[in-house]
């Protein structure tokens, strides 16, 4: 992935969307994530739109149902030409392994989400009732969504060195919940500076309100790719 920055898309509706893009020169390459907001008002044909546009696509759906549903599914989505796709490593083994299957053929990469940012340690307590310490869960979701077939992980930059060394140096880690030093944290729990998750280990950094609703929003992409080469 040549782009470490994923634009996290978190618009209203896609006039807004597109007038942000507009902003960024035109030769300018970026790696778009689109979610469930904008995916259920616009659905492929918006996928479609970024792709012809020349942008990668970070597809972040987290998917999770039975084995059967999500392989038939990620049949559909391997059409699309999408770079990465996303499901809950909760599942279980047989759901990430059907999923795998699903996207055979096409280049899309297979992340799992292991913890939300915005959980921690006591809503996975008192709220789920998981008894591992949250970073022990992440790490087994990880390992788990690893040995059935996935290229990589949603995770935390505070968790990524212990993914790394129960999965592989190759393994994706996404990153969530990034802000530059002198942005709000809003409901992100377990978030990271662009450099603190580069030094950490994270193969992509994913940013939206940082980004999207700065006033100069070029400018605030440059800043956060510039920190994150540091």
């Amino acid at each position: 992935m040549d782009k470490p920055v994923i634009v996290a898309l978190d618009f209203a509706n896609e006039v807004e969307c597109i007038d942000f893009l507009d902003q960024f020169p035109k030769k300018q390459s970026l790696f778009l994530k689109i979610g469930l907001e904008m995916f259920c008002q616009y659905g492929y044909p918006f996928v479609k739109k970024l792709r012809e546009r020349g942008y990668n696509i970070f597809l972040d759906l987290k998917l999770h149902d039975i084995p059967n549903t999500v392989k038939r599914t990620c049949q559909m989505i391997a059409k699309w030409d999408v770079q990465m796709l996303t499901i809950h490593a909760s599942g279980g083994s047989k759901m990430i392994k059907s999923a795998k299957e699903g996207l055979a053929g096409s280049n899309t990469k297979l992340l799992a989400v292991t913890q939300l940012t915005s959980l921690g340690q006591v809503e996975l307590t008192n709220e789920l009732q998981v008894t591992l310490r949250s970073q022990d869960y992440v790490t087994r979701l990880a390992k788990l969504a690893f040995t059935n077939g996935a290229d990589g992980v949603i995770s935390s930059a505070l968790e990524v060195p212990m993914i790394k060394e129960v999965t592989s140096e190759s393994f994706l880690c996404v990153t969530p919940g990034i802000r530059p030093k002198s942005s709000k944290i809003g409901d992100q729990k377990r978030v990271a500076t662009p450099n603190q998750a580069k030094k950490l280990g994270s193969d992509l950094i994913v940013v939206g309100r940082p980004i999207t609703q700065a006033k100069d929003k070029y400018n605030a992409y440059v800043k956060i790719e510039k920190e994150w080469n540091k």
